[in-house]
């Protein structure tokens, strides 16, 4: 069965109320005493017609009809037809207390209105709203009632306009409203093209008979998602489709604005700042990484697309999120407007954009690369025949130096990393458990304890040989921040006589069990096993200068790895033995809650 036009339109403006939470633009459109016809390009669905403008005593605006294009019909339209009929082609709001009931609840974008004015002169009705890329149904068998995308500064004459359109039918047959009372002359034929402006928010009634009509202007964009640019918590790359639609080349200049502050009422989400956006450029080859310019409200960006048809007519423009570049709270709304024009000034489009600062919350696995290992070298003193002298007091070799750096591993050696992090501390663990748990909620768990028995099969543990096993699970608090740029610094803690993880006991081996030769009392420390204190650093290096890296900080982290490794024997002494490599982490889980 299908839907009514009422139950799509009540559906499409309850999704965009839901969805509406960034960008604002106000746009300002002039209501003639009488009726006007206007086109709007903003969502406003966040509120009602009745608050709009019924709660607005200087609102002049008594009704407001939206036209529903009609299916397969051919009829020309002089005045609104009742809404109660069955076969009306419009929904109504009127004020309280002029009649008919209300139909029309809230204004959705890219629709056609019939606004009745009770002003004795001209009103500019400023309707804030997010803006919204222009979409059009053309219909060959009636007249379509539509506004065009022409910038709001200066509008171009019909002429200017339509001149570039491969085949505008000279035909073709424009009315628009005047004002005043509707008769047969209002709505009036547009005669003089050369000098009637194609005003943005304004609507006109088009009839061209049989031809079907693609042009609303020089060139055409097309998006993901009809939506926006919204870029969310996860997304960093958004692609946009440039079309030329004309016969000669179009230069398209694409600027960054920011948002208008939101409405108080209904409450919206404040908003952060505009978002940091790169645009990507050429692919290098040496490297294969892109070039980027940064898109800023002070810079803009400009493409020439050759003739439609040409190579190179229709392009993809990606534009990229500097997530590095956020600074705020996690959840935190940035947002603001790309606005695309062409250099003959007939054409804007104004899209939103938004982005919500990623909380890094969430289970992270990966893995560290010792590639570097201290070394503990002792030099001597040598004679001509470079024997190493004996210390006559001593009975031993003169040393002469230890040196203590850095040097290459003969391979790397892999260690096990497991991080979760809250979104304010993390941890690192030795074990965890992925799956769900009674509810069916997937969860992150210490133990497998907490998971349902009967969805095991489906669960994951994952667990590190690298670190000490205990009992119950304790997690090694790392402090720091899990973020780019930012250092993780944890302690581990090895008793010597920890017989499950200390890697100098083996148990049933008697010269390295920890006890004495009647094998019932434990030695001191340094007697046949060592205190081991692990202190573990994580430097997440900041991405690299490239639009790949930029845009994909915080989908992994990369970095520098690094262990200092202090033994501690008979009567406290000590010595450290540094390792150094680099890791990798990627988030298998956003679970922020870690299940004990």
């Amino acid at each position: 069965m299908k839907k009514t036009f009422l139950q799509m339109l009540a559906v499409a403006a309850f999704g965009a109320a839901l969805s509406l939470q960034a960008q604002w633009q106000t746009q300002s459109i002039l209501i003639k005493p009488g009726w006007s016809a206007i086109y709007v390009h903003v969502d406003a669905s966040y509120d009602t017609l009745n608050d709009l403008i019924g709660n607005d005593h200087s609102n002049p605006i008594t009704e407001v009809w939206m036209w529903q294009p009609p299916a397969g019909t051919s009829q020309y339209i002089t005045s609104p037809q009742n809404p109660a009929t069955g076969a009306s082609q419009w929904l109504v709001w009127e004020a309280a207390g002029t009649g008919l009931p209300s139909t029309l609840a809230k204004l959705v974008p890219n629709a056609a209105y019939l606004v009745h004015s009770t002003a004795s002169g001209n009103y500019t009705w400023n309707i804030q709203g997010r803006p919204m890329a222009p979409t059009y149904a053309w219909t060959t068998t009636g007249e379509n009632f539509l506004g065009f995308p022409t910038p709001s500064a200066l509008a171009p004459k019909f002429d200017a306009f339509f001149a570039p359109a491969p085949s505008w039918p000279t035909d073709a047959e424009i009315y628009q409203y005047q004002g005043g009372a509707l008769s047969t002359i209002n709505p009036s034929q547009v005669f003089s093209s050369h000098t009637t402006p194609v005003t943005r928010g304004q609507a006109y009634w088009i009839r061209t008979g049989s031809f079907y009509n693609n042009y609303y202007g020089p060139f055409s964009v097309t998006l993901q998602d009809s939506s926006g640019v919204n870029f969310g918590d996860s997304s960093s790359q958004y692609s946009l489709h440039l079309k030329n639609a004309t016969a000669s080349a179009v230069t398209v200049k694409l600027k960054l604005l920011a948002s208008e502050t939101p409405p108080t009422f209904p409450p919206q989400t404040p908003i952060a700042g505009v978002p940091p956006l790169l645009v990507r450029g050429a692919l290098i080859a040496s490297n294969l990484t892109y070039t980027y310019t940064n898109l800023t409200t002070s810079s803009s960006v400009t493409w020439t697309l050759p003739p439609q048809g040409k190579n190179g007519s229709d392009m993809i423009v990606v534009i990229g999120l500097n997530r590095y570049a956020l600074t705020n709270n996690p959840g935190a709304l940035y947002a603001g407007i790309l606005q695309l024009t062409d250099a003959a000034g007939l054409s804007e489009v104004d899209l939103p954009v938004s982005a919500n600062v990623a909380s890094y919350a969430g289970l992270w696995v990966g893995k560290a690369s010792v590639s570097q290992v201290q070394a503990y070298l002792k030099s001597f003193q040598r004679d001509g025949d470079n024997t190493p002298i004996v210390d006559p007091n001593t009975g031993s070799y003169t040393v002469t130096g230890i040196n203590t750096n850095l040097g290459p591993t003969a391979s790397t050696f892999p260690l096990r990393l497991i991080v979760h992090n809250d979104g304010t501390h993390a941890r690192l663990l030795q074990r965890v458990f992925y799956g769900s748990d009674l509810g069916s909620n997937t969860i992150v768990t210490t133990s497998e304890s907490s998971l349902d028995p009967a969805q095991l099969g489906s669960a994951r543990r994952i667990s590190s040989i690298d670190l000490p096993w205990t009992p119950n699970n304790t997690p090694i608090s790392l402090s720091g921040s899990l973020a780019p740029g930012g250092l993780l610094q944890g302690i581990i803690n090895l008793d010597y006589g920890d017989q499950a993880s200390n890697p100098f006991l083996h148990t049933y081996h008697p010269d390295h069990d920890n006890l004495d030769v009647n094998f019932q009392k434990q030695l001191p420390v340094g007697s046949e096993s060592y205190t081991i204190t692990r202190n573990i650093s994580l430097n997440i290096t900041p991405p690299n200068n490239d639009f790949t890296s930029l845009t994909q900080a915080g989908q992994t982290f990369t970095g520098a790895y690094a262990e200092a490794v202090t033994l501690t024997g008979l009567s406290g002494a000590t010595r450290t033995y540094n390792v150094a490599g680099s890791f990798g982490l990627s988030r298998i889980s956003s679970v922020a809650v870690l299940t004990p």
